[in-house]
């Protein structure tokens, strides 16, 4: 489904009676399940009905309960953002005081769905006419129409100056969906939304994770969002003069917010790097938005270690201190890199379970699992990493915090 008749014609009584009849198919049945819809029904719209099945399927993911009533584009669901960053990204928004925003290059709705569950009236906009139609039908079919106005617009043609806060999420794939990594290849590029969001009293810029801290503007404060460990995405905010402290962003300042459970480590400006020295007993990893955030000297400085390289984002320290920002692991060897060496030491161990975490590495994880021929009851963890400047195998286990 990539055009606007396709779509469309999944909103017709038909279009949704079939919907509700692939609804949980089997992909491996979809040739026998749609030879046998089109005896009933034009081949354009079945082909269309379980493109969108399998789309919802995907969806499930980052929309959970929600995507068996919402509609998507293929581009749509790799780009949304998942239902609980949206959640947090808006629920600060509402507690900037904002009561309405302009969401501008929308997608399929799931930011707009987000901010109006948490009370703010959204104007959405995107210049694509299918990926408008699919935002508008999201959000009458979750009910929202009261609250979402969706408009199919170039965002540079819209009048946001009416809403208290602009929120922008620019395009950040080629023509070919390749990723792109230069701010200003996005589209629009970010000196546009940095300029749009200057002139708002709120702004929330949505960028790629990995942007140089380089290309973040000083009057904003940059936020990294992970969720189960993974990054997910950075958040460039603006504005919000009169918030609470908190809540309102301080220019220059870092912030790393690890979800579900909500933890944040918060700078006024990155820390300088943690100094490096020899591996202790118990080794730290850091989330990746802590990493991103320029922050592992204050995880150091917490665990009351240093890392174990100057380039190398592993914390290391003699002392087990609980922290939600990084994941601990108790060393039980420091061995160079070897993998004859570690096969030996794993079976002598009968080590039969093994996770392999890598950092500063160019050995794949899954080829040192092969090599292992790993046998036995016991469980281990080792990491590739360089420990001044030397490759090193560190051989352990989670720590028991």
């Amino acid at each position: 489904m990539t055009d606007l008749d396709s779509f469309t014609a999944l909103l017709t009584p038909e279009g949704r009676a079939l919907l509700d009849a692939v609804a949980g198919h089997d992909p491996a049945d979809e040739l026998a399940t749609a030879t046998r819809l089109r005896r009933d029904h034009p081949a354009p719209l079945v082909s269309a009905a379980l493109g969108q099945a399998r789309l919802r399927q995907r969806a499930v993911a980052k929309f959970g309960a929600d995507a068996a009533r919402m509609f998507f584009t293929p581009h749509g669901v790799e780009q949304a953002t998942r239902t609980e960053v949206a959640a947090h990204r808006a629920a600060r928004i509402a507690a900037l005081g904002v009561g309405s925003v302009a969401d501008l290059c929308c997608g399929i709705g799931g930011d707009a769905i987000a901010l109006a569950r948490a009370g703010v009236r959204v104007l959405a906009v995107d210049r694509d006419p299918v990926t408008a139609a699919v935002a508008r039908a999201n959000a009458e079919a979750l009910g929202l129409t009261g609250l979402i106005e969706v408009r199919e617009a170039e965002v540079a043609e819209v009048e946001a100056s009416g809403y208290d806060a602009v929120f922008v999420d620019p395009a950040r794939r080629g023509g070919r969906g390749g990723r792109v990594f230069d701010p200003e290849a996005y589209s629009p590029p970010l000196s546009w939304a940095v300029e749009a969001a200057l002139r708002a009293p709120v702004a929330a810029l949505k960028i790629a994770p990995g942007v140089p801290h380089e290309a973040i503007p000083p009057q904003a404060e940059a936020e990294w969002i992970s969720y189960g460990g993974d990054v997910k995405e950075a958040v460039l905010w603006f504005g919000g003069t009169d918030a609470p402290e908190g809540v309102r962003p301080a220019p220059g300042s870092v912030r790393a917010s690890l979800l579900p459970a909500g933890d944040q480590l918060w700078s006024p400006e990155p820390p300088p790097d943690a100094p490096a020295g020899p591996v202790g007993r118990y080794l730290y990893e850091p989330d990746g938005a802590v990493i991103r955030a320029h922050q592992v000297a204050e995880v150091a400085e917490h665990v009351g270690g240093h890392l174990i390289d100057e380039t190398i984002a592993y914390v290391t320290s003699d002392s087990l201190r609980p922290t939600p920002f990084a994941a601990a692991y108790e060393i039980t060897d420091v061995l160079p890199f070897n993998l004859k060496r570690l096969k030996a030491l794993l079976r002598e161990r009968e080590v039969g379970v093994l996770t392999v975490k890598k950092r500063g590495s160019a050995v794949e994880p899954e080829e040192v699992r092969r090599r292992m021929k790993l046998r036995g009851p016991n469980a281990a963890t080792v990491l590739l990493t360089r420990v001044a400047g030397a490759p090193t195998m560190l051989v352990g286990g989670p720590a028991d915090t």
